[in-house]
C-alpha cells in the first residue's frame, strides 16, 4: 500500500518532468499522511497538464460527508474498476500525484519497521492517481485523490505486498487522455514497476508520528545487531 510519501521536487523539477508550472515557494514535504493535501496533475480542457490541490483519501461526488476519505487513500487496480467509489473517476478523473519517494512498513518479530522507497537515479516518482470532486452543504467544492497500488515487486515486497502504480515518462499523456477508458486498455499501466530501477533503506521511528516533517523522516538508519 501507500500510507505516507515524501514530495520535495522543485518547481523546475515538475515543470522539467511533469510539464507543469508550479508555485515558486512550493512547500517540500517529508512526511505527507493520510487527508493532508497534496499536489495532482490533471489534464486540462486544452489537453495541456496542469497542478492542482487535492485532499488526499478519495471522497467520492456521492458521499453524505468526508469522513470516508480517510478509508480511501489507495485503489486496487484489481477492483477498481468495479467499487463504486472509484469506478467513475478510474474512466474520467485520472491524475498524477508527483512524489519523491514512499514509506512503507516492514513487519518482523521485533516490531514494525518503517522504510523508505525511491527511484535509484534520484528521479521523480509519478503515482498513478484518481480523483473526484465533493460538494460541502455550504456548496464548497472539495477536490480529493486516491493513489491506485498494484502487486509489490520483488523489492518493495521485502517490505509490504502491495506498492503504488509508477508511472514511466512515456506514459503520463496516455494516463491522463480521458478519451482512454476502456478497463482493458489501462491494464498496461498496473504491473509492478521495475525493481532494478527503485531503491530503499530502513528510517527511523519518527516517520510514525505525522508532525515530524524534516528530512531526517528518510536518512538511512543502520539496522541494530
Amino acid at each position: 500500500m501507500c500510507g505516507r510519501f515524501t514530495s520535495f521536487l522543485s518547481p523546475e523539477i515538475l515543470e522539467n518532468t511533469f510539464g507543469v508550472q508550479a508555485p515558486p515557494d512550493i512547500s517540500p514535504r517529508y512526511n505527507i499522511a493520510p487527508t493532508q493535501q497534496v499536489w495532482i496533475i490533471r489534464e486540462s480542457a486544452t489537453g495541456g497538464r496542469y497542478l492542482s490541490p487535492a485532499r488526499w483519501g478519495l471522497v467520492p461526488h456521492w458521499a453524505k460527508d468526508l469522513s470516508i476519505g480517510s478509508r480511501m487513500i489507495n485503489a486496487r487496480c484489481e477492483t477498481v474498476h468495479e467499487k463504486p467509489a472509484f469506478r467513475q473517476a478510474i474512466r474520467a478523473r485520472r491524475c498524477i500525484v508527483p512524489a519523491s519517494g514512499f514509506f512503507d512498513w516492514a513487519t518482523t518479530p521485533t516490531g514494525k519497521h518503517p522504510h523508505y522507497v525511491t527511484m535509484r537515479d534520484g528521479s521523480p516518482l509519478a503515482f498513478a492517481g484518481i480523483w473526484d470532486s465533493w460538494k460541502t452543504p455550504e456548496g464548497d467544492l472539495i477536490e480529493s485523490c486516491a493513489i491506485l497500488t498494484t502487486a509489490a515487486n520483488s523489492l518493495v515486497s521485502t517490505i509490504h505486498d502491495r506498492m503504488p502504480v509508477l508511472l514511466h515518462l512515456t506514459e503520463f499523456d496516455l494516463w491522463l487522455d480521458r478519451s482512454v477508458n476502456n478497463p482493458e486498455k489501462l491494464q498496461r499501466f498496473y504491473q509492478s514497476y521495475p525493481a532494478e530501477l527503485l531503491q530503499e533503506w530502513e528510517v527511523s521511528t519518527i516517520v510514525n508520528s505525522p508532525a515530524h516533517e524534516t528530512p531526517e523522516t528518510i536518512a538511512s538508519i543502520q539496522p541494530k545487531s
